[in-house]
């Protein structure tokens, strides 16, 4: 938001009209341990009739507190645009070196709804690669390469904001440390989000969680008492459904123990880039393209084909199989039928 905008509604508009438009307002009054200005009564007016002495207990300064006010209004204009207003048409991926110095000769451009997936065996290079992706790098990290946004060098903030970042990583350990339940975890976020409904839009969040997960979990569910693939799932759903971030970087869910094409597909319905590095035969056939990984560096970009595809459908089947043989474990049950 313009600071002319910010200053025009904090000497004209009263309070009632301000919680109308963002809700999220009257969180600033009172983490400063201020009463609500009264619904007629705008910011501006209320700061300047407030007793000296309680600003001066407060440790607050008239001036300094319009200022503050200010920057939260715009903080929350920026959040309800979503990035701060960026937008991401593309990202493109300009060739370094591998781990020999051998150039890797290409400039890869990735639009969103795309997922590009990422192959090699362990210790090839498919994870640093997702760090250079996750850095914006510009020729500053051991690979050399190169990122684009929008066909152009990032600039400072998008590359360091930390309010605004452009990238969100799946990786392989996801552990959580807070002392919250699955619901408090997701409406913190929501709320930080400026979601209007964000009871309605945990419980989405939860709902589809579970349906990603093998094994259920309830709102109640303290998030360190996640499993590995619940964390995953629930993640997975809170990215798709509340992250601003248009790149999102996975790094292995195919041992997650969830539903790993719907997981893909949910976050491309979101017309999320996404870029997954992965072992899984299905998950690579799934991607538009897959790049291959050898000594550190891409050594081919393979087109997925419509005989791949067709292949597709057979692995796919065969998982089935192997997934059902896997619950029948998981139940107790005896695996006597073979066919």
């Amino acid at each position: 938001m313009p600071t002319n905008r910010v200053e025009k509604s904090l000497s004209t508009i009263p309070m009632a009209e301000l919680v109308q438009r963002a809700p999220f307002v009257e969180d600033f009054f009172t983490s400063h341990g201020l009463a609500l200005p009264g619904e007629g009564v705008s910011p501006s007016a209320y700061f300047a009739a407030l007793d000296s002495e309680l600003l001066e207990d407060l440790g607050l300064e008239r001036q300094g507190l319009t200022e503050r006010f200010m920057a939260y209004m715009e903080l929350l204009e920026e959040l309800k645009a979503g990035s701060g207003g960026s937008r991401i048409e593309s990202i493109t991926i300009r060739g370094g070196h591998d781990k020999s110095g051998q150039p890797e000769a290409l400039e890869l451009t990735i639009k969103p709804g795309e997922v590009v997936c990422i192959v090699g065996p362990t210790g090839s290079g498919k994870s640093r690669f997702l760090a250079d992706i996750e850095w914006m790098a510009q020729a500053d990290t051991p690979t050399g390469r190169s990122i684009l946004i929008n066909g152009r060098i990032p600039d400072p903030g998008q590359r360091f904001s930390i309010e605004h970042k452009l990238v969100a990583q799946l990786s392989q350990n996801m552990n959580f440390v807070m002392d919250l339940t699955v619901e408090e975890f997701i409406t913190m976020h929501a709320e930080s989000r400026m979601v209007e409904d964000v009871s309605t839009v945990t419980a989405a969040i939860i709902d589809l969680g579970n349906d990603l997960a093998g094994e259920k979990f309830t709102p109640r569910t303290p998030v360190t008492a996640l499993s590995g693939g619940q964390s995953r799932a629930l993640m997975i759903a809170d990215t798709s459904c509340l992250s601003t971030s248009p790149i999102v970087l996975i790094d292995e869910i195919e041992n997650a123990g969830i539903d790993r094409k719907r997981a893909v597909h949910t976050l491309v319905d979101k017309r999320k880039i996404v870029l997954m590095a992965t072992h899984d035969p299905i998950l690579a056939l799934m991607g538009d393209r897959r790049l291959v990984f050898k000594n550190g560096g891409i050594s081919a970009i393979i087109a997925t084909s419509a005989v791949e595809r067709a292949n597709l459908a057979l692995f796919e089947e065969m998982d089935a199989k192997l997934g059902a043989v896997r619950n029948a474990l998981r139940k107790g049950e005896r695996i006597e039928k073979t066919g």
